[in-house]
């Protein structure tokens, strides 16, 4: 078996990255797990990241304003937005800035994962 590929998850809901990162890990990636966006960003290895499974409503910094930080540093990881506020507004300028994915956190598991796959086995 190759190496496992590095997908991060950003959100502030432990129950929520315990579950993303079993279902990841069983899919064959490695998780790793940043509470904030600050904490993400404070991470000098987050380039290995090919994909990150990002929330909307984080404390401190957003995920959309994360996504801005990204793009212009030119950082080009795939993200995918998993919300439990879903608003269209949110949405548009989510997927206008380039998101892999926008989906609800209530949305099934295995969509959420068809889309990571797409992003990072591509």
């Amino acid at each position: 078996m190759g190496t496992l590929k590095p997908v991060a998850i950003v959100d502030d809901d432990p129950s929520l990255c315990r579950s993303f990162s079993r279902l990841l890990r069983l899919a064959g990636y490695e998780p790793s797990v940043f509470h904030s966006a600050e904490e993400f960003l404070a991470d000098d290895g987050r380039s290995r990241f090919a994909c990150i499974l990002l929330d909307i409503q984080l404390g401190g910094m957003s995920g959309i304003e994360l996504q801005r930080t990204m793009s212009a540093r030119g950082e080009g990881a795939a993200l995918i937005f998993v919300t439990a506020h879903d608003e269209p507004a949110l949405r548009a300028e989510a997927l206008q800035a380039g998101c892999a994915g926008f989906f609800s956190k209530s949305d099934d598991g295995e969509r959420i994962l068809a889309a990571v796959r797409e992003a990072v086995d591509d």
